[in-house]
């Protein structure tokens, strides 16, 4: 737990690092969705957001100064729990600032930090446990150990369920055309994309993967052994995709996400190589047991004063498990939702709960089918003198040829995400806020020409079996003028 604590806050930290490269961008009014725009397009009145309070870059500046402090206060155990809650309220609050470049990894770390609120992740290897007696047994099973484990099988069970394409379940070429979509395609996607019987047996392998590995969580004979396999398996298979498909900090969740279900043996051994820095760091050698149950981990009440509060959640501990079992039953509930009966949907109500507390989740990564249009930006910018630059080039003269590597384009997985939605007829309300976000950058710079007209186009190549492709048609999605 202790791990899993440690490596959600250092994933929080290194979210905050990357979207702050796009302060202005995406988060205030100079950017592609002014508040105003949030609040007419895209907004659900039972979220909430701090973020919104101001449109100002310096204010999100400090917002995220004041995350990143939580986040390093969870990474090193300080005043766990409360830290645990503050990253919880400012994640939310930052994705639901600018919902149009939200994925799925989004919504685990969300959660991770959700259940973390309920976990004793911060009863060793924490600045709470310093100069404290290891606890006398490790055991613990509560109510927030089950909902931990049940969200871990939900994401793969889910997101197989919600495969239900030919593609997937009968053809095996749902591999084939993700390796198609330049604007993901990895250099080690590149190595796989020849071998076209490969992704076939790959295609089946992943389904079923994602469908049945979740088993082994809750095998009851030798299940540390279980959850040795699971993890590494789970390491091993968001490994490859990190190398074939670019995903963001998708792949890092998922690695942090299991770090939980580690067995007592493994991190005896970790403990006995990191011993020393642990000793120095927190003053306190957590001596682990050699073999535990891996969602046990039972806590004593009478802690450091430090962590008085703890004592005090504990009080009541059937309301409590009662109160997350309910929660549990409506995650549950909430993700069967679009795969069972619409008999048993979760009626519109019932979901209030979930928007507000962002306990909604929607695992169809590449479901129910993988999309098959493709193909590349470019900022047409005319000048006065009658040139056609690209401003997603850095001013280069327009070209219509395919770029060696589209993906190598985007900066980051946010705008590749923020690409991906701006597509959609749906969210062509999207289109003349970029417009006009790009026009301004390249005129706000005065050794850049001055541009008569900027012209949003995609060209768009849509993949067919056997690697074929239509012809390339240019679409112009959105024009503007200063």
């Amino acid at each position: 737990m202790a791990l899993l604590r440690m490596a959600v806050a250092a994933v929080v930290l290194l979210d905050l690092a990357i979207r702050s490269t796009d302060l202005e961008a995406h988060y205030t009014n100079l950017g592609v969705l002014p508040l105003y725009v949030l609040f007419e397009r895209a907004w659900n009145p039972y979220e909430f957001s701090v973020h919104t309070s101001s449109g100002l870059w310096q204010v999100q500046a400090l917002l995220f100064l004041t995350a990143a402090g939580c986040a390093v206060g969870l990474l090193l155990g300080w005043r766990t729990r409360l830290m645990t809650v503050l990253s919880w309220m400012l994640l939310v609050s930052v994705q639901n600032r600018n919902p149009m470049i939200v994925q799925g990894g989004d919504d685990l770390l969300r959660m991770l930090l959700f259940w973390g609120i309920f976990l004793p992740w911060g009863r060793v290897w924490a600045k709470d446990a310093q100069d404290q007696p290891p606890p006398a047994r490790y055991e613990y099973f509560s109510a927030a150990t089950v909902a931990y484990v049940v969200q871990l099988a939900l994401v793969y069970v889910c997101t197989a369920a919600l495969k239900s394409g030919p593609e997937w379940r009968t053809e095996g070429t749902a591999l084939y055309y993700a390796l198609s979509l330049d604007q993901l395609l990895m250099p080690g996607g590149r190595l796989l994309y020849p071998h076209y019987e490969l992704l076939r047996a790959l295609t089946h392998l992943t389904f079923y993967m994602e469908l049945l590995l979740p088993v082994l969580l809750f095998i009851p004979v030798a299940t540390p052994v279980w959850r040795l396999v699971f993890v590494a398996a789970i390491f091993g298979f968001h490994t490859i995709i990190s190398l074939t498909l670019f995903v963001g900090l998708f792949f890092l969740i998922n690695f942090a996400s299991v770090l939980g279900l580690l067995p007592a043996s493994a991190l005896s051994w970790l403990e006995r190589r990191l011993g020393p820095p642990l000793r120095r760091a927190w003053g306190y050698r957590p001596r682990l047991p050699t073999w535990q149950w891996p969602w046990q981990l039972r806590v004593q009440a009478d802690w450091h004063p430090a962590a008085r509060a703890h004592r005090h959640f504990r009080l009541l501990p059937a309301l409590r498990d009662t109160v997350l079992y309910v929660l549990l039953a409506y995650t549950i509930w909430w993700n069967l939702d679009g795969i069972a009966r619409p008999d048993y949907a979760l009626r519109e109500p019932l979901r209030w709960f979930g928007y507000l507390f962002r306990t909604d989740q929607h695992w169809g990564m590449f479901a129910p089918t993988v999309f098959k249009d493709d193909g590349w930006y470019i900022l047409e910018g005319r000048t006065r003198d009658g040139r056609l630059l690209d401003l997603y080039r850095g001013g280069r003269p327009v070209t219509y040829r395919k770029p060696y590597s589209i993906m190598a384009l985007h900066k980051n997985d946010r705008w590749r995400k923020y690409s991906e939605n701006y597509l959609f007829v749906s969210n062509s309300w999207m289109r003349p806020y970029y417009c006009n976000y790009l026009l301004r950058l390249w005129q706000e710079n005065p050794r850049n020409p001055r541009l008569k007209q900027l012209e949003v186009v995609y060209m768009k190549e849509v993949s067919l079996p056997r690697y074929r492709t239509e012809p390339v048609k240019r679409e112009v999605l959105c024009g503007c003028a200063p």
